[in-house]
């Protein structure tokens, strides 16, 4: 009896995928990314504009990109290539013309229904051996932030709403209001 044979994709595949195609590699395995909702996209384009924001007026080194942005999380791995919805890098060599090599400082991802496990399960594995120093999960349907912060070695977690103030620990000053997200 043979059985199937698992194909281990690599960075050129993901690189030679069809450019409408969107799909993250992880573990030479690729997974499919659903179209975000306007709910995901009303997030993603409040916290991209508020971060982006601080960074400019503090004159700060750090860049900030919203997806679709690869990293490669690990310089010596060709198969696992995310696409976090926002990744905010603070060292400007882990910087390519593709995208990132390298943890990036804070990662944040905004949940999808078909994309939970992935981001609550997977992602925080995979973000937490690369050694992301912050790490966000913003759940719209459940309207809760969680924010792990690397502690030596592993995340610790608290957890937030939408009716809350959120500081990022990457900065002693950048509180993001939940509040104030347009609904």
């Amino acid at each position: 009896m043979e059985f199937a044979q698992l194909i281990h994709y690599t960075e050129e595949d993901y690189y030679n995928s069809p450019e409408d195609v969107r799909a993250e590699l992880i573990d030479g395995q690729f997974y499919d990314m659903a179209s975000p909702s306007r709910m995901h996209q009303e997030i993603l384009g409040f916290l991209f504009l508020g971060i982006s924001s601080y960074i400019r007026s503090k004159k700060g080194d750090c860049r900030v990109y919203p997806a679709p942005f690869a990293v490669k999380l690990f310089e010596d791995d060709n198969k696992t290539i995310v696409e976090p919805d926002i990744s905010v890098i603070c060292d400007p060599k882990k910087l390519t013309d593709r995208g990132c090599t390298g943890a990036p400082d804070w990662i944040i991802e905004i949940v999808s229904p078909s994309t939970a496990s992935h981001d609550y399960i997977r992602k925080l594995k995979l973000y937490a051996d690369a050694g992301v120093k912050e790490y966000w999960i913003v759940d719209p349907d459940k309207k809760s932030v969680y924010v792990y912060h690397l502690e030596e070695d592993k995340f610790e977690v608290t957890t937030f709403t939408f009716q809350d103030k959120i500081k990022a620990n990457i900065y002693e000053d950048l509180w993001i209001a939940f509040t104030e997200l347009p609904t």
